[in-house]
């Protein structure tokens, strides 16, 4: 398989944001027979799943997949046959192969594991180098932005989870090995480390551009108004988790700066692009991203989804078509007012609950949901909080009075470092869904 080079994965980028939409179509509709006919070809698990689709099919033809199926038939879903599950695991197993390629060939990322279910992704030069023309070409939602972080000094902090194969920190790592003479510019930080530590670190790093999640975000913004933090970006770019209009608002009056976002995944990469109008413009000519019903079934402009089917046209490595994830999206087909002609989405984001215990510190939720989602044998967890200094927590796991305990030694640990003192105790109830609105959390703030 011919790999795209950056250079041309930038060209291939910009050519295709020219595009008229029916020429768009017609690449999206090339790419994606080239992908079928690839993996069909070359993964015994797709050339049995499309044993009955013909040379001429469209999308809805082809069956849908999920992170259960794929992650179960691992070693047939690799179209390189001389990768095993074993042999990535393996490799996943020391931590300081984070940000180099496995066989020299590719990167290893894990997700999030939201829905219980973690995938395991491979990333091949071509899907590393879309990503990054994705970036270079579109990731700032305007021109005036990009410009004073080129002005300003091009320093960017990643402030994310870390101690895992994620992909925020793991491609920063992965850049800073490639392109050593940038690690006074490019810095990746464990959002976990203690409030003051990061505060000391950034203080020092004078960071132009701040990547993190929002709520880590919110928190920081605490210490920047209390004159702790004192920082100038050009620009925070957020991700992980949902950003809502008062978080943004609040953000970009505390920092002095524009705040934005994008809709990302590890199986898709960037699939879409926050603009000014705050919408999401699909990068169309690189994913195929479907709406649909609880049944996979296509719902209609204007409507909200049960979930999104992704297919990754840029990855052959480890195909993702017609791929389920759990996020409610709405397509519009109305014109932009910023001009952008791909189409474009609204999503309903998934936010969890910052926490405050009784001594006043305020504790971000994705860093208690990065510890909890390294214990192996929980498959489902949710963190409520009772009381001020009470966390409740509710497990689906394969031993679960013993996983209780690891979990409960790791987060008193990690809460203990941040001057936290609190009861940890197990729940006899099972994670579920709000009653009201069918969204899921696993950090909850049932005290204010």
């Amino acid at each position: 398989m011919k790999q795209i080079g950056l250079l041309k994965a930038i060209m291939l980028t910009r050519k295709a944001g020219k595009m008229t939409a029916a020429e768009r179509a017609e690449l999206q509709k090339r790419r994606l027979r080239e992908l079928v006919a690839y993996a069909k070809a070359n993964s015994p698990y797709y050339g049995e799943l499309y044993k009955n689709v013909g040379g001429s099919f469209s999308l809805a033809d082809l069956p849908t997949t999920n992170k259960i199926a794929l992650m179960e038939h691992f070693d047939d879903w690799m179209t390189d046959r001389s990768i095993t599950r074993k042999k990535v695991d393996d490799f996943m197993a020391d931590l300081s192969n984070v940000g180099k390629k496995l066989d020299g060939k590719y990167l290893v990322y894990t997700t999030s594991g939201s829905t219980g279910n973690p995938c395991v992704v491979l990333y091949d030069e071509t899907t590393v180098n879309v990503s990054s023309a994705i970036g270079v070409l579109r990731s700032f939602a305007r021109k005036e932005d990009f410009k004073a972080y080129m002005k300003q000094g091009k320093k960017t902090l990643a402030l994310f989870a870390e101690g895992g194969f994620y992909l925020a920190s793991g491609s920063v790592k992965y850049n800073l090995r490639k392109m050593p003479w940038k690690k006074n510019m490019m810095k990746s930080c464990d959002v976990r480390r203690k409030t003051q530590d990061i505060v000391d670190m950034m203080n020092d790093f004078q960071p132009t551009m701040i990547g993190s999640y929002p709520t880590a975000l919110e928190l920081l913004a605490f210490e920047q108004e209390k004159g702790k933090l004192h920082v100038k970006p050009a620009i925070i770019m957020t991700g992980g988790e949902h950003l809502s209009d008062a978080v943004r608002e609040r953000l970009s009056k505390v920092f002095g700066c524009y705040v934005q976002t994008n809709y990302s995944c590890t199986e898709g990469g960037t699939v879409a692009c926050e603009c000014r109008e705050r919408h999401f413009h699909v990068n169309d000519d690189w994913v195929i991203l479907e709406a649909v019903d609880e049944n996979n079934q296509p719902v209609p402009f204007g409507t909200q989804s049960s979930k999104v089917l992704l297919t990754n046209l840029a990855n052959k490595t480890c195909p993702f078509i017609r791929f389920e994830i759990t996020d409610r999206i709405v397509m519009h087909k109305e014109a932009c007012p910023c001009g952008n002609y791909r189409p474009w989405l609204t999503i309903e984001g998934r936010t969890d609950d910052i926490l405050t215990f009784g001594n006043g510190v305020k504790i971000a939720p994705l860093s208690l949901y990065a510890i909890l989602k390294e214990i192996h044998g929980i498959q489902r967890f949710q963190l409520i909080q009772t009381g001020r200094d009470v966390l409740e927590l509710r497990l689906v796991a394969t031993d679960k009075e013993q996983l209780f305990e690891q979990a409960r030694q790791a987060l008193a640990e990690y809460l203990a470092q941040n001057g936290v003192d609190c009861e940890i105790r197990l729940s006899d109830k099972l994670p579920e869904a709000d009653a009201r609105s069918g969204k899921f959390k696993h950090v909850i703030a049932m005290v204010k």
